[in-house]
């Protein structure tokens, strides 16, 4: 664990950005030299891509809307899907949910949820689990940031997050018009 809160904190800075100023971030400042020591890492351990180091525009979409919103959140008990750095479980926790889980395959993604949720005071339990079909019972709310990037991972993840709406939990999905979001089923609550 130390030494991959290390290696966070060597490739990142804390940050702040536009849109979510009121949250404080260990984000790359550039892809390539990032990305190229993740290569490295990647050959000798199998780590995927550094997606964590990054505050992707439709976590903070999701983001954004919960923080002007917090009433969407307060009290319930929200899942973050492919949590990424983490932003939308910390908008989750800063307004005021019940419980908040960010959920994450990647083990330096969960690391970099736990640094974020403690840059920012904010209680977030991590998930590293991959938690596709899952009914996940005792959550209200799943978000999912940017889960539409490609092709095989829409067709796997929109059918359980569909699903996860008919059984009655609000799914906010935030994507900013990728070519595999689908564009039928969907409601828009924000642009």
């Amino acid at each position: 664990m130390d030494d991959i809160d290390a290696f966070i904190r060597a490739n990142t800075a804390p940050t702040r950005t536009p849109l979510l100023p009121e949250l404080v971030l260990h984000l790359a400042s550039e892809v390539t030299p990032l990305w190229q020591a993740t290569e490295e890492t990647l050959c000798r351990t199998g780590l995927p891509p550094p997606y964590w180091a990054f505050a992707w525009v439709g976590g903070q979409a999701v983001a954004r809307h919960i923080l002007d919103r917090p009433d969407s959140v307060a009290g319930k008990r929200v899942f973050d899907f492919a949590a990424g750095s983490g932003i939308v479980a910390l908008a989750a926790s800063r307004a005021g949910a019940a419980a908040v889980t960010a959920a994450e395959i990647d083990p330096i993604a969960v690391a970099a949820i736990r640094l974020n949720a403690a840059a920012n005071g904010c209680a977030v339990a991590a998930d590293s689990g991959d938690r596709i079909g899952d009914p996940l019972d005792g959550f209200d709310i799943v978000t999912a940031g940017d889960v539409c990037y490609e092709k095989p991972m829409s067709d796997r993840v929109m059918p359980w997050l569909r699903a996860l709406a008919g059984a009655g939990k609000t799914v906010l999905l935030g994507d900013p018009g990728r070519a595999y979001r689908p564009q039928d089923g969907l409601e828009e609550i924000a642009r």
